[in-house]
């Protein structure tokens, strides 16, 4: 199963330069006696085993190019390949890395050169079993960012079971053939060191085969709450109890099933506010025959599935989806949704293929005023024509021009950099907004960042996690349509300050520094 199931990418920008890097998680093969050009799919010419780090030389050069720093950076662990979470868990202002496997996971910190140290085991933070998606979260807001793990499965190679196609070839098991793991919370202690509290947190209460994750604050108290896609059962929502402690609420909230009621393959997860009412919605991809969720949010973390609703049902029939994000590619102010496809069961469509997983991606436009989206990938041109088989995808301003990228890993395929030519189309203006907080959580991941114009209050959280195994660039994304005129940006910092700042310039890449901007009022 785990040849079928990875991997991610992360977009962040390790060197403090200005621009975004990318690192690539990879797999390999299952005995490390095998020589992986004699494997059934062999490497292209020229591959190099284990994680890759690709440094974008923008700054320096003005032109999108990159090269690979691997080994100089010491981040390229030869192992099977899952997730990549990203955040700065020591607030020295340099992001670092925490690496998934089917195996134990690795941790790397940032030592702010250039280069990177292995600090698993110092730090406590290892698991031996199959990890997947990870994410960095301040859930109990003391100024230091946690970490959560979702495991998946018991599976493991000596145990693989055999599972067949209704053609009677041999065929890639459900997940419903093994039992879950529980997932992992640790909390950090500020010191180099974690804790496990995966009991203590309650976060032990119920267990799942997770994969996705994304933590927002869905019941709007100001504490960051954690969704998690379990793949063939309900998801889970950890409501934050302000006391250090979880409570699972997805079935009391309507986001642990679909519209009728039945489990889902839970893969990839997003949250954001696609309808502009000032609260997180969550998107979900699913298996094959299934349909993505799209739970709308009430504003007090109760959600009901609008998938069918808003247009996103049937197009989303057909595929299995795993890497998603909502993002704005076309600056018109509207959190438009993309969906990285790969099938996970053999396709009777592509019998004889030696591959036969491969799909489409998509890319969904938010036509606004509780219109349904309209479906966009035949009209993106021939980076949405070719079907693979896609895993995870991470978002970000690649050559900072003010329009949102893509970039999403491929089983037995290439990298893919998706490059958005949109600013080409239209007129429409934006903004790229950093943040530095002067105490704790120093790129303030969980602050809530509100652009006002004219009309309309436009509101994007900070965040590295959601999609699927992959992390995104740390920077919040604005488009603006055609009017450029900010009237008002505010923050909400992890730590419940407001503050506001009233002469932001549209069309341009800004950081905001708390402490800098006016008062406005505290949350609790």
């Amino acid at each position: 199963m785990p040849e079928i199931m990875g991997a991610g990418v992360a977009l962040f920008d390790y060197d403090n330069d200005g621009d975004l890097d990318v690192y690539v998680i990879q797999g390999t093969v299952f005995d490390p006696s095998q020589d992986a050009r004699r494997a059934k799919f062999p490497p292209a010419p020229g591959w190099t085993p284990g994680n890759r780090l690709f440094r974008n030389l923008l700054s320096e050069t003005g032109k999108l190019q990159f090269v690979d720093v691997t080994e100089k950076a010491g981040v390229g662990h030869v192992g099977y390949g899952m997730g990549v979470a990203v955040g700065d868990y020591d607030n020295d202002g340099f992001q670092d890395l925490y690496v998934t496997n089917f195996g134990r996971n690795i941790f790397y910190h940032n030592n702010g050169d250039g280069t990177f140290t292995d600090v698993t085991a110092k730090a406590g933070v290892d698991d031996p079993r199959w990890s997947t998606s990870a994410a960095w979260v301040d859930y109990d807001r003391d100024g230091r960012l946690d970490l959560f793990v979702a495991n998946y499965l018991d599976f493991t190679v000596k145990g693989n079971k055999h599972c067949y196609a209704s053609t009677g070839e041999r065929d890639y098991c459900t997940p419903k053939m093994y039992q879950p793991v529980p997932a992992r919370l640790f909390h950090n202690r500020g010191d180099g060191t974690f804790e496990d509290v995966t009991e203590a947190a309650g976060i032990g209460a119920a267990v799942g085969p997770g994969l996705g994750i994304v933590c927002a604050d869905f019941n709007g108290n100001g504490w960051p709450d954690i969704y998690v896609a379990n793949d063939g059962a309900a998801a889970h929502l950890w409501i934050n109890q302000r006391n250090g402690t979880f409570k699972e609420m997805s079935l009391l909230s309507g986001a642990a099933y679909s519209a009728d009621g039945l489990p889902q393959a839970g893969m990839g997860v997003a949250a954001g506010d696609f309808d502009g009412d000032g609260n997180e919605d969550i998107f979900k991809t699913n298996l094959t025959n299934e349909g993505a969720n799209l739970y709308v949010n009430d504003g007090h973390g109760n959600f009901y599935d609008a998938s069918a609703e808003f247009g996103l049902l049937l197009p989303t029939f057909p595929y299995t989806g795993f890497g998603t994000e909502w993002f704005d590619y076309d600056n018109d102010g509207r959190l438009d949704l993309f969906i990285a496809n790969g099938a996970v069961n053999r396709m009777e469509s592509l019998r004889g293929s030696p591959y036969p997983f491969g799909q489409p991606n998509q890319l969904f436009h938010n036509e606004g005023d509780g219109k349904k989206f309209r479906e966009m990938t035949g009209a993106t041109g021939s980076a949405f024509a070719m079907a693979e088989v896609s895993r995870g995808a991470a978002f970000g301003d690649i050559d900072n021009d003010g329009a949102m990228d893509i970039v999403v890993a491929n089983n037995n395929g290439p990298l893919r950099l998706l490059l958005n030519q949109s600013r080409s189309l239209n007129r429409n203006h934006w903004l790229l907004v950093r943040l530095e907080a002067s105490h704790g959580n120093r790129l303030g991941i969980g602050a809530l960042v509100e652009v006002r114009q004219k009309g309309r209050r436009l509101l994007r959280r900070v965040h590295t996690d959601s999609s699927y195994l992959s992390a995104n660039d740390v920077r919040v994304h604005f488009g603006l349509g055609e009017d450029p005129k900010i009237e008002d940006l505010i923050v909400c910092w992890p730590d419940g300050q407001h503050e506001a700042w009233d002469k932001i310039q549209a069309d341009r890449i800004v950081t905001i520094r708390q402490g800098t901007g006016r008062s406005i009022r505290s949350h609790g």
